[in-house]
């Protein structure tokens, strides 16, 4: 097997704790033609986005731990920070915007922000809370993207309404993200929906990232935009010097909420 980049490592890992319900790192260091040190790693994040449980010599898949759950807990979690962060995004939306939610919890909060809104919107998403929330403002005209509803998931994944893109204008992205660091950029653990927020990011004419102080630094399963690919950056949160002073380099716009 050829070499392979991080995410595509820890798909396949995903896929296989799926199918065996247990693994090694022996036989995946086999299988892969990986080292040991370096999937020992894998594993470590993965069990930091709670879709597995190291054990001695490999791991578990976490069956109890549902995305229902997952969502559930991550809508109330860091919720004043994601408060702060969706005050500042609000300004950067203006009257008869064509925008896209992904289905983050972040995102859900701006959507709740954006309920109350009098703006004449159209708004894409593939979030189903994002899109039951919004359906109650007459003035915003909602879109939602056709895929595979999976069990305990408010998101709708896949490619299979991703054609939708391609009819619709879109002025602004508004993504949030399980990780955000200069190399891999946004990175998140549903590697089922990655591939369509790649495609998202490549359809909007700009790009800004919802992320909280938490997750900056941190690095997920699969990458999704690049450095390059986000105009601006809310947090809520002054960054850290040193990931501040490599993204002078870049043509970003970093807003800190209040």
């Amino acid at each position: 097997m050829g070499k392979m980049f991080a995410e595509e490592r820890r798909g396949l890992i995903l896929t296989q704790l799926q199918k065996e319900k247990r693994i090694t790192v022996k036989d995946l260091a086999k299988n892969l033609n990986v080292s040991e040190a370096t999937l020992r790693t894998d594993l470590k994040i993965m069990e930091q986005d709670g879709l597995l449980t190291r054990t001695h010599g490999g791991a578990v898949l976490n069956e109890s731990s549902t995305p229902m759950n997952s969502f559930s807990e991550r809508a109330t979690k860091n919720i004043d920070y994601k408060k702060s962060i969706t005050n500042k995004a609000i300004n950067l939306i203006e009257n008869k915007n064509s925008i896209l939610l992904d289905a983050s919890t972040t995102t859900l909060e701006l959507a709740r922000r954006l309920k109350e809104t009098d703006m004449r919107l159209t708004v894409v998403t593939n979030g189903l809370m994002t899109a039951m929330e919004l359906k109650e403002n007459p003035n915003v005209n909602v879109i939602l993207i056709g895929g595979i509803a999976r069990m305990g998931s408010m998101a709708l994944e896949g490619l299979l309404g991703s054609s939708i893109l391609d009819k619709i204008n879109i002025d602004v992205m508004f993504t949030s993200a399980n990780g955000f660091t200069i190399g891999e950029g946004l990175t998140d653990f549903n590697v089922y929906e990655v591939e369509l927020k790649k495609q998202m990011v490549q359809k909007a004419d700009k790009v800004v990232a919802l992320i909280d102080h938490t997750k900056v630094g941190n690095s997920s399963i699969a990458s999704f935009a690049t450095i390059g690919q986000i105009d601006t950056l809310i947090t809520d949160k002054k960054l850290p010097t040193e990931i501040a002073d490599e993204l002078a380099s870049y043509d970003m716009k970093i807003i800190v909420g209040k």
